[in-house]
């Protein structure tokens, strides 16, 4: 039975413990519900959208302007640095107590006027012989510690109260006491002249003046401290809220300096929206000039050099066998007339070689130099490729090539300088002639799509690596040196090609795949 009844109560003592966490659940639900109906009743009254739209404000213009920011900070450190000072005030301020022994003078000195006041305003009063009313008025003062004395001019002694035993007083010894600075706890005497039913007396006061202690109360500000504390203060916060931007600061020196030593890889971390950032972004920008131009100056650099090598090595071969043949016939080394004029036309192909290769130079030069400028005109693409097709039909079929055409818009029209343009396919044409499988076929295509007029060029040869049909365009690049040491040509063809396309704002490039090589050319139409 116990133990049912302990099993009971345990299983009773885990219902109320789960009742007690429910009701505390629901409690602080219902808690939260009132904050959040409390907030979304503020946040759409006036005041609370008010402040939303302030804060708001205040957060987007703190975004984008560093002033802005530092003015908020600053405002901010000075509020909190100004209560701080009125709490530290309160907080070290001491409340001190001076303990003061004072005497009633004053109140003697009322005292013996109010006494000779009285005395000269009562009517009742018949003179100094008037002794009943003079005494009846005196005997008010018999238990007071003062010693009062009525006398007559010389000093006379009519009247007096608590005095000591003598009939007469020296009233300028009483006059020079009365005028003479003593001690604070030291005996008074006040002397005043009075009128007493017409007659005139002395009404002489002494009485010794009772100490007392006052308490004087104050507060001892230390006010200078706090405000050491309060700048103290300021201080700390401007630092902490503004550390974020500092440590940002420093990490742009740190980039200008490592970009300043040689790094022009390197780049600033852009952040936020302020001026800081445009600050960061503008150094990047300038770091990126800096480095397109010192790489532009090495490629630039770099292409003099190689041009120089390869018109060296291109202009050195047909010189040295125009120089070599002219020796010969100069120096009589041929048998007969005819090897004579072998000699010589052998030296007129490398001469005219010679002239091609200085025009293509000087041309190349030119346009790479953007000092050209191009007389446009509107041409029908098709018309224009077909009338070039039909002056190099008799070279393909020399070279026992077929040109195929395969045009689908008849009526695509281009902006180009129709005399540059042909120098252009008469390139990729004499191109195709070179390096094409013979007997074979060149394919000529044209289309017109998105706006621009496509036009390809396709001829079957031998297998171009990825890498070198990227540098089919470079001046002075062949595929295979050994293979087209003997291949006419300066080497500058494609090269030229290439920039005439591009001064006409269009794109050429170059494709192959397995035998089948293309060359790609994109130009804009004019609708």
């Amino acid at each position: 039975m116990i133990g049912k009844k302990n099993k009971k109560d345990k299983n009773n003592n885990e219902n109320n413990t789960e009742k007690i966490k429910k009701e505390k659940v629901g409690l602080i639900n219902r808690f939260k519900n009132f904050l959040k109906k409390l907030f979304h009743r503020f946040d759409n009254s006036g005041p609370g959208v008010f402040i939303k739209e302030l804060c708001e404000w205040v957060y987007k213009n703190i975004e984008k302007s560093i002033r802005f920011e530092l003015m908020v900070v600053f405002a901010i450190c000075f509020v909190l640095s100004f209560f701080f000072y009125g709490f530290a005030n309160n907080m070290l301020a001491k409340n001190r107590t001076i303990t003061n022994i004072e005497y009633d003078i004053g109140s003697i000195q009322s005292t013996a006027n109010n006494i000779a006041r009285d005395l000269s305003n009562n009517e009742s009063v018949d003179g100094l012989s008037d002794k009943a009313t003079i005494e009846s008025y005196l005997e008010n003062y018999n238990y007071s510690k003062a010693k009062i004395y009525i006398t007559d001019l010389d000093g006379k002694i009519l009247y007096k109260v608590n005095g000591d035993f003598q009939e007469k007083l020296d009233i300028y010894a009483v006059i020079d006491k009365s005028n003479t600075a003593t001690n604070e706890g030291d005996e008074k005497v006040f002397l005043y002249p009075v009128n007493l039913g017409g007659d005139r007396a002395y009404l002489i006061y002494y009485e010794t003046p009772t100490p007392y202690i006052s308490n004087e109360y104050y507060v001892d500000e230390n006010s200078f401290l706090a405000l050491v504390l309060s700048v103290i203060l300021f201080i700390s916060i401007f630092i902490i809220i503004t550390n974020r931007k500092m440590k940002y600061i420093e990490e742009i020196a740190s980039g200008v300096r490592i970009i300043s030593s040689g790094d022009l890889s390197y780049r600033v971390e852009e952040k936020g929206k302020d001026e800081i950032k445009n600050l960061a972004e503008n150094i990047n920008n300038m770091a990126s000039e800096i480095q397109i131009r010192i790489e532009a100056e090495r490629r630039s650099e770099q292409t003099k050099s190689e041009l120089i090598t390869n018109v060296s090595h291109d202009l050195r071969t047909p010189l040295t066998s125009v120089m070599g043949y002219i020796g010969l016939i100069k120096d009589g080394k041929y048998e007969n007339e005819e090897m004579m004029k072998e000699y010589l036309n052998i030296s007129f192909n490398k001469a005219t070689q010679l002239k091609e290769l200085i025009e293509d130079l000087f041309e190349y030069n030119k346009l790479n130099s953007r000092g050209i400028s191009l007389e446009k005109t509107n041409v029908n693409i098709v018309e224009f490729l077909s009338q070039v097709i039909e002056e190099y039909i008799p070279v393909f079929e020399e070279s026992e090539l077929e040109v195929v055409t395969r045009f689908v818009d008849e009526k695509s029209i281009v902006e180009i300088d129709a005399g540059k343009m042909v120098r252009v396919f008469e390139n990729l044409f004499s191109n195709a002639i070179k390096y094409s499988f013979k007997p074979g076929r060149v394919v000529v295509s044209a289309y017109e799509n998105n706006g621009y007029a496509n036009i390809v060029i396709k001829n079957n040869g031998e297998n171009i690596p990825k890498e070198k049909v990227e540098r089919l365009f470079d001046r002075f690049y062949r595929v295979d040196e050994a293979r087209n040491s003997n291949t006419k040509g300066s080497g500058l063809g494609l090269a030229i090609s290439k920039n005439i396309v591009e001064l006409h704002g269009g794109k050429i490039w170059a494709e192959c795949v397995e035998n089948e090589v293309s060359f790609f050319i994109k130009l804009k139409t004019v609708k």
